[in-house]
């Protein structure tokens, strides 16, 4: 058992630090571009003017960044090579993203929009896995060269965590001579239709409402005829771009459908996964960005003539919180490391529960970090010139976004209780 960071990833993330200093700090300096991480001026983000969308500047400054980063060779670094990626592992994956988070916000990393310069494309394995060549084609090249975004629609307004009842539906019909399918339902915190050219679409073509089998996605142009966005739901974390969609007659044809007729749920589940553990490492580098600011805080601090750092009501709850760090770290290097030595499909099936085990534990984390951080600095914790409130904020939504904890709480009891996994069956 080797637990040292292997010296190339500590050479490439010093390259990465250098990248930052060098190229991405002189952007958030310039034009005063520092409204957007000003804490303070937070709301700069945000176009009230259009019904609470990202500002046109903000996102054009992240766009600014990623192609900076792209240039440099950085961007892509998680995908495969022959899309100009370096095929960087989920455990290198894992290491970046958490010391990126534990820098603090900043242009670098900036996740309440899945911003960084090291980019996140769970995408790319969809496709790589389920695609067919055209797709893989159209949407990964697509994709990074700027022409193709995709949405993901597997939410309902009456159906979250419970997917296998989800009431949208697509049927088989012909138009102009072309077989497809025509899709009627809703989505909702489909996030990103203000950008996307595409909706991953999962409809139930076939079984009972429960079924796991008998959803299929498809891909749906935006826009579209029939295809309409009702409103911009607004958020606890501000822009919003999560919108309530609704499918009328929407047709597509049958080159639009991405995997096999029915599985549509493999699929998603091939999505979350590299999410989660990317998450969870985004998650424990926040957390531990609230502690180290609250232990420097608490070392300067002197009330009543002593460090507040001298009080046990203060190094307690900080010792408990770094100690959940410490091993939350060791089980996310393992469970990335492991997925990194299995083939895709086999995630799934033998490590869903630990990839839940660090995404939910971990997001629970930060909130609990965050609330420190705000309790230790006092009044100005709980102000914005701190950035601990907009931590908690974002971090949050992660408890329910990635798939609620309580249903990565189910995943993992049912690997421990023999419903699902290695120990299927063990128990009877």
């Amino acid at each position: 058992m080797d637990f040292a960071i292997p010296r190339e990833l500590e050479d490439y993330y010093a390259e990465l630090v250098a990248f930052i200093e060098a190229e991405i700090e002189p952007l958030v300096a310039a034009d005063d571009n520092i409204r957007f991480f000003d804490h303070r001026r937070e709301d700069a983000r945000t176009d009230w003017d259009r019904e609470g969308l990202p500002n046109h500047e903000w996102e054009q400054l992240l766009g600014q960044a990623r192609r900076a980063a792209d240039k440099a060779g950085h961007w892509r670094f998680s995908a495969p090579k022959k899309y100009g990626g370096k095929d960087g592992s989920n455990l290198w994956m894992a290491v970046i993203r958490e010391r990126f988070a534990r820098r603090g916000l900043g242009l670098h990393n900036d996740l309440q929009n899945e911003h960084s310069i090291v980019g996140n494309f769970p995408f790319v394995a969809m496709f790589e896995h389920f695609g067919t060549e055209e797709q893989k084609d159209e949407f990964i090249l697509g994709g990074f060269e700027g022409r193709r975004r995709v949405a993901f629609g597997l939410t309902e307004p009456d159906h979250g965590s419970d997917a296998t009842w989800m009431e949208t539906r697509a049927v088989r019909e012909e138009r102009d001579g072309v077989p497809g399918w025509r899709i009627d339902g809703e989505k909702m915190w489909i996030t990103g239709m203000h950008v996307a050219t595409h909706c991953a679409t999962f409809a139930r073509t076939s079984g009972e409402p429960g079924d796991a089998r008998g959803i299929t996605c498809f891909l749906v142009p935006n826009p579209t005829e029939g295809l309409k966005i009702e409103e911009w739901m607004w958020t606890f974390n501000m822009p919003t771009d999560h919108p309530r969609l609704s499918f009328t007659n929407v047709w597509v044809p049958d080159s639009a459908m991405l995997g096999a007729e029915g599985r549509g749920l493999s699929l998603a589940q091939s999505f979350v996964h590299q999410n989660r553990i990317r998450q969870a490492a985004s998650s424990l580098g926040a957390a531990l960005h609230c502690i180290d600011e609250s232990v420097k805080y608490a070392r300067l601090r002197k009330p009543f003539g002593e460090e507040l750092a001298r009080n046990q009501a203060i190094q307690f709850p900080l010792v408990e919180l770094k100690t959940q760090c410490e091993m939350l770290r060791l089980l996310i290097y393992k469970t990335a490391w492991e997925m990194d030595n299995m083939p895709h499909e086999e995630i799934e099936r033998t490590i869903s529960d630990k990839v839940s085990m660090c995404n939910y534990w971990a997001n629970r984390l930060v909130c609990e970090a965050a609330d420190r951080a705000m309790q230790v600095h006092g009044g100005i914790g709980y102000s914005r010139h701190k950035p601990f409130e907009h931590i908690f904020r974002h971090h949050r939504r992660y408890r329910i976004t990635e798939g609620a904890e309580e249903i990565q709480m189910r995943k993992v009891g049912a690997y421990l209780f023999g419903y699902l996994g290695p120990n299927r069956g063990k128990f009877g």
